[in-house]
């Protein structure tokens, strides 16, 4: 019974998040609930897990802010003091065999505890730009990404449509088809991919774009290396390097300009754009995600400490209540 009211409780949660941020505007015939059964019917279901980043291992850790990033957002994120970090580290995709050779996207989401016992959460990939402007594009990814019952892959002919008239996934796919997958979780940066605002004391608004670099160098796998690397590699990759020390990335922020794309994940900013550094992630412990603490997390990319909040892309306000109808999946077992 406890499970049914969770389940009601998160759906309900999810469709007041999809009409409380207007997602709805230019997909107004797509839903959450929609792309979520895209996946599934592309993927399947492996009941009680992920439908997307089914793939993942857990990781615990710390961040400490900087005075910089202070200046910009009074979130205490920025205090300059150490907040908890659950961390999960993954493969795009509902595919739970996928190799860890696969060119697809990595990520890494984080939820920080902060002082007060509230949260914050980030919810990142290791591409530079999204796939998608809008939801529309991405359930469409899906639906052509099906495979056929005959050969057991997409067919070609449909993939090749998708792409001729998609051409907001282009930037996305350039890059996972020109960069070689990471050889480790630590050896990659990950990206925010959507722009936020920080807010300071006065309430003054700057937009911002962030990503974590990281301390040990952006490593690929070499072409041997990505033909003879085993398929479960990145886990204990992972697992044997925090045992030597913390991992560390710093996270950087690009304050925009005018001008700068607020609502479009798949354009870039200029590199020229001024950054700053506005704190350090330390990741001191991973393990396997069965039973780990990040296992059951959710991570809603719009749960914001006070001092950060969204734009009106609509592809991150479509996350929230997907997000929310997956993992009340999740909690039913499903």
């Amino acid at each position: 019974m406890q499970i049914n009211i969770d389940l009601k409780g998160w759906l309900a949660f999810g469709l007041m998040a999809l009409g409380s941020h207007g997602v709805m505007a230019d997909d107004g015939e797509v839903t959450p609930l929609q792309v979520i059964d895209a996946i599934e019917a592309t993927f399947g279901v492996t009941p009680g897990e992920r439908r997307n980043h089914i793939k993942g291992t857990c990781a615990i850790g710390e961040f400490v802010g900087s005075k910089e990033a202070a200046k910009f957002s009074r979130s205490t994120l920025f205090s300059g003091k150490p907040i908890p970090v659950i961390a999960r580290f993954s493969l795009a995709g509902g595919n739970p065999k996928a190799p860890d050779t696969a060119k697809s996207a990595r990520g890494m989401a984080l939820e920080f505890t902060l002082p007060d016992g509230s949260l914050h959460h980030m919810a990142m990939l290791n591409t530079p730009v999204f796939g998608a402007a809008h939801p529309r594009t991405f359930l469409d990814l899906m639906v052509a990404s099906k495979p056929d019952p005959a050969t057991g892959k997409p067919d070609p002919e449909r993939i090749k449509t998708f792409k001729a008239s998609h051409p907001d996934n282009k930037a996305q796919a350039d890059f996972l088809s020109n960069n070689n997958p990471p050889s480790s979780y630590a050896n990659s940066a990950y990206f925010g991919i959507h722009t936020f605002k920080f807010i300071d004391q006065k309430g003054a608004t700057t937009l911002v774009r962030w990503r974590f670099v990281p301390h040990d160098g952006e490593k690929q796998l070499d072409e041997s290396a990505l033909k003879s690397s085993p398929a479960n590699f990145l886990e204990q990759a992972l697992i044997k390097r925090t045992a030597q020390g913390a991992v560390k990335w710093d996270m950087m922020v690009a304050l925009g300009e005018l001008g700068d794309t607020q609502d479009n994940p798949t354009i870039a900013w200029p590199e020229s754009r001024k950054q700053i550094k506005a704190g350090t992630l330390s990741i001191t412990e991973a393990m396997p995600q069965k039973g780990a603490s990040c296992e059951k997390i959710n991570f809603d990319p719009l749960v914001m400490s006070n001092g950060i909040a969204p734009t009106n892309d609509p592809i991150l306000l479509f996350r929230s209540p997907a997000y929310a109808i997956s993992f009340a999946k999740r909690l039913g077992g499903e």
